[in-house]
């Protein structure tokens, strides 16, 4: 597989970072507002396994919400049962393996891997680790192409952790940026307040793609908009991924020109 062109990305301006968490209380709004709509008419799938990895210093409580819509959707859901993501450590690498192994031996099935942030790194480089184990990826705001750590705003909260980490800086500086074999769908915001957005860009082709939302990093949890794509992504049958098209009359939640 080829590497991906590091991006050029900047690290978000300071009223970005700083309105960052005030505008994800308004993205729970909009669920609470968005959340009997989103049941009624998301897409639902084949009621597969779906793995969700949570973001740097979050738990599975992170995603509970999202975990909580998914199997509302009939999906068979787990959080990855490994207490806070403090990066790459032993105990969150080897246990990610252990969990995928676990997951797979219950359902007998290939498991989509939805990660948040740094979590989404993680399912990336799950998937090209173990591509006949992983049906698809899905990131929300994961700055996978990032050129350095420092274009993040939680560079230093990650590098206080550092010392336990295993992967030889390799997260830190995109050296995980790396075509899948696997559909891959990243979802991310203009408006992230805690990475750069052109760092959570993907190189678009006949099974990867990336997909904007309006919303702030830490509100894509339960973003009604990527919640959405979510279902739609999941929804596709195994081995028949198409790029996402947004849904009739929902199409200016999805900023993209291309969906003009």
């Amino acid at each position: 597989m080829s590497t991906r062109t590091k991006s050029n990305a900047a690290k978000p301006g300071l009223g970005l970072f700083l309105s960052d968490f005030p505008r994800a209380a308004g993205d729970l709004a909009m669920y609470v507002a968005a959340s009997p709509l989103l049941r009624r008419t998301a897409p639902r799938g084949d009621g597969h396994p779906v793995l969700v990895l949570p973001g740097l210093m979050a738990a599975d409580s992170s995603t509970r919400m999202l975990r909580a819509y998914l199997r509302r959707l009939g999906y068979h859901v787990h959080g990855w049962r490994l207490g806070r993501n403090l990066g790459p450590t032993r105990e969150a690498v080897l246990g990610m393996g252990a969990r995928l192994d676990a997951l797979l031996e219950r359902h007998g099935r290939t498991i989509s891997v939805i990660g948040w942030s740094l979590g989404g790194i993680y399912a990336r480089e799950m998937a090209r680790l173990r591509p006949g184990d992983v049906r698809q990826v899905i990131t929300l705001g994961s700055p996978f192409n990032m050129k350095d750590g420092v274009e993040s705003r939680a560079h230093r909260t990650y590098n206080r952790y550092s010392h336990l980490h295993i992967d030889g800086g390799a997260l830190r500086s995109g050296g995980t940026a790396v075509e899948l074999s696997v559909p891959a769908t990243s979802v991310y915001s203009r408006f992230d307040g805690i990475v750069p957005w052109r760092a959570c860009l993907d190189v678009e082709s006949s099974i990867s793609e990336n997909v904007e939302v309006y919303g702030a990093h830490v509100g894509l949890g339960y973003n009604p908009a990527a919640l959405w794509v979510i279902a739609d992504r999941l929804a596709q049958p195994e081995g028949a991924w198409k790029p996402f098209v947004p849904p009739r009359g929902a199409r200016r939640l999805f900023p993209r020109p291309s969906y003009a």
